[in-house]
């Protein structure tokens, strides 16, 4: 309703394969619980968004529709599995697709729930042949490209990232794993302050400001010390000094302080 500013019965039938009858009451509830949100068309035969409209549900924000957009374009979310009717054309960047064996994934995740521990086959960026390991996950991450375990590794004594799609083999191994309660910088957040490149025109700042909700020109992001240099790597914040500020538009402006936050990314051997 909120975004096609529009609803008849035929909208839920179709989507959750239920009665008429049902998707008449469904819409009769929604008037009365939000009774002027919409307005029955009799030549259209729809009911149409006033004026007025207030979403019902907080959740109800455009970066949920947006994303799910964006779910259903890169091929994640089946049109049919969206809750998404009509919808604009739409374009995204191409990037090569990353697939991920299900059997890795679903062992990743019993190890987390059941806190044992993962042997497995791992692909580095070392120079050699993939190497055996035993580590203990107890979360994943997203850079913007790949999926990562975080997990302590038995073979360096330390919590590393590992890239999933570089397991080339997983087993469950009856090993006590970990919750990750001592992985301090999974655990600590730390907040990036971005602003406009001050090099660049006054015009330009304010613009660059708009794109990013910034409010005095700066706004700040959290993210895991865990993730930070994927983070920043993701922003091209890590090198910003040298670079053309019609290219490098943001800066760090708490770089010195996060600098001393940032061991490279520890990624497993």
């Amino acid at each position: 309703m909120r975004w096609e500013g529009r609803i008849n019965r035929s909208d839920l039938t179709d989507f959750f394969g239920i009665s008429v009858p049902q998707a008449s009451l469904d819409i009769s509830r929604y008037l009365e619980l939000a009774p002027g949100n919409a307005i029955y068309d009799r030549s259209s035969k729809v009911y149409l968004a006033t004026d007025q409209f207030k979403p019902l549900f907080p959740s109800n924000e455009p970066s949920r529709y947006l994303n799910e957009l964006l779910a259903r374009e890169s091929g994640v979310l089946a049109p049919e599995l969206s809750f998404l009717g009509w919808t604009p054309p739409t374009a995204v960047v191409a990037a090569p697709t990353r697939q991920l064996h299900p059997a890795t994934v679903v062992a990743v995740l019993a190890a987390i729930r059941l806190r044992v521990c993962l042997r497995v086959v791992y692909q580095s960026m070392s120079p050699g042949e993939p190497k055996p390991r035993i580590i203990a996950p107890h979360g994943v991450g997203f850079d913007g490209y790949r999926w990562h375990v975080r997990a302590f590794c038995h073979t360096r004594n330390e919590f590393r990232d590992f890239v999933m799609a570089r397991m080339l083999s997983v087993e469950l191994i009856e090993e006590a794993g970990t919750d990750g309660d001592d992985d301090q910088p999974w655990r600590r957040f730390v907040d990036l302050v971005i602003a406009p490149n001050p090099r660049l025109p006054n015009s330009h700042r304010k613009v660059i400001a708009l794109d990013y909700g910034m409010e005095n020109e700066e706004v700040t992001v959290r993210c895991r010390q865990a993730l930070l240099f994927y983070s920043l790597r993701r922003l091209g914040l890590l090198g910003e000094a040298a670079r053309d500020p019609q290219v490098q538009q943001i800066v760090l402006k708490n770089r010195a302080a996060i600098l001393g936050l940032l061991p490279l990314a520890k990624e497993g051997p």
